[in-house]
């Protein structure tokens, strides 16, 4: 009888433990997260669970062509995942901006004066919808070669650089000195395209206005000073004409066939691993013609999801300030969270760049990049006008003939 009871409590026990394991993961709230490669911090993400215990994250990086999966995703008009990350393509997703919670109505505005401001509206729609929170940035400086710049009888410092070089027709002249005075075996820069996406950089007006009508051809777009900048760079020989992060622009980098480019603070990365034998001879200074931005990621939240409120408080921890200077410190993203760009981590000394503080440049940069509108076909339209580019460095197309048919391709595709 003894024996029959206890069995029966053992079962009771059991009964009752799986009954509470139940109700205890019925209150777990998972959230699914796309996202690739460096995107965001791995660490971060599985951190996640020990702010919000009531929250999992089934964290999944997407291989391949990312954008596409996304835009097949939103096309199916069902499916997908809670939290999404953009690249710097967020223009593009504005007329599926139905598919995405507007992140206004989960409390964005309070912490609005947290970001840089022009990242800030990147991820807002004509219409005033927000749909994507800012992740990291990507502003822009001049990588040069100290010692070539010496060698060349220019300042190799800094700030001595940026008073030279302010402009670029200031950087072309002194990369003419340059070239002359090393005999022609350097280049002062890459190549074509890379400056016509610098320029363009610069700017607040490039292709669209903020009713998606084409401006390339008025007085307020950037598109035509910045195709004659690039196209004067060729005439003048400054070109190595060298495909930015190619194989060929990597042993360029590394022979010292390339004094200087102007790329955006994710360049510093890719720089090093390319040209290893350089280490200490590269510096870096504020950009001929203004500072700019090119790249840096958002995440938005998908209106699929059944948990809006928790994801929006998920996303908003992991993109705070503290977590953005641990993602530079970690991933080398660097921070669209103003109070993160005074950080600490901003100030240390690079041996890369002969032991400059480069985060005090670009932190620079990135307070002063112009507010701008991309337009959703602003990856097709740069495409376009870059073959032409291309067309005119490489083949010899003449200029004018190349820009008429830039502009003609272009027109066709806004009719698409």
């Amino acid at each position: 009888m003894r024996m029959a009871f206890t069995c029966l409590l053992l079962v009771v026990l059991m009964i009752s433990g799986c009954s509470s394991g139940s109700s205890s993961n019925e209150n777990v709230k998972t959230l699914t997260f796309w996202y690739w490669n460096r995107s965001i911090d791995d660490n971060l993400i599985q951190s996640v669970q020990k702010q919000f215990p009531g929250i999992r994250i089934n964290a999944q990086k997407i291989g391949g062509d990312f954008k596409s999966k996304l835009k097949t995703t939103l096309a199916a008009g069902s499916g997908g995942p809670d939290i999404v990350a953009f690249n710097d393509w967020v223009t593009e997703l504005f007329p599926s901006a139905d598919r995405f919670y507007d992140l206004y109505d989960l409390g964005a505005g309070d912490i609005e004066q947290d970001y840089l401001d022009w990242k800030w509206k990147l991820g807002v729609t004509p219409e005033g919808k927000m749909i994507a929170l800012p992740m990291d940035t990507g502003p822009t400086a001049l990588f040069y070669r100290a010692d070539l710049f010496e060698q060349a009888g220019l300042p190799s410092d800094p700030e001595e650089v940026h008073k030279l070089m302010g402009t670029w027709d200031d950087y072309f002249a002194a990369g003419q000195k340059l070239q002359e005075a090393l005999g022609g075996k350097v280049k002062l820069t890459d190549n074509i395209g890379n400056i016509y996406t610098q320029v363009n950089a610069q700017s607040d007006k490039i292709y669209f206005d903020k009713n998606e009508n084409f401006i390339g051809e008025d007085s307020s777009s950037s598109m035509k000073k910045a195709w004659d900048l690039a196209v004067k760079a060729s005439q003048m020989g400054l070109l190595a004409n060298a495909s930015t992060f190619s194989s060929e622009w990597n042993a360029a980098a590394n022979n010292g066939k390339i004094a200087s480019f102007v790329g955006a603070v994710w360049c510093k990365e890719i720089l090093m691993q390319a040209a290893p034998d350089t280490s200490g001879k590269w510096r870096v200074a504020r950009a001929p013609g203004g500072d700019g931005n090119n790249g840096g990621s958002f995440l938005a939240i998908m209106k699929t999801s059944k948990h809006p409120q928790e994801a929006f408080d998920v996303i908003k921890w992991l993109q705070n300030p503290e977590n953005q200077v641990t993602s530079f410190k970690e991933i080398n993203l660097f921070p669209s969270a103003k109070k993160a760009l005074d950080s600490d981590v901003m100030k240390q000394k690079e041996a890369f760049f002969g032991g400059q503080v480069t985060g005090e440049i670009f932190s620079e940069s990135a307070r002063n990049v112009k507010p701008a509108y991309y337009g959703t076909k602003y990856a097709n339209l740069n495409g376009i006008v870059g073959r032409e580019l291309s067309s005119v460095a490489i083949q010899g197309k003449n200029p004018e003939k190349a820009w008429e048919d830039a502009l003609s391709r272009v027109k066709k595709e806004l009719l698409r």
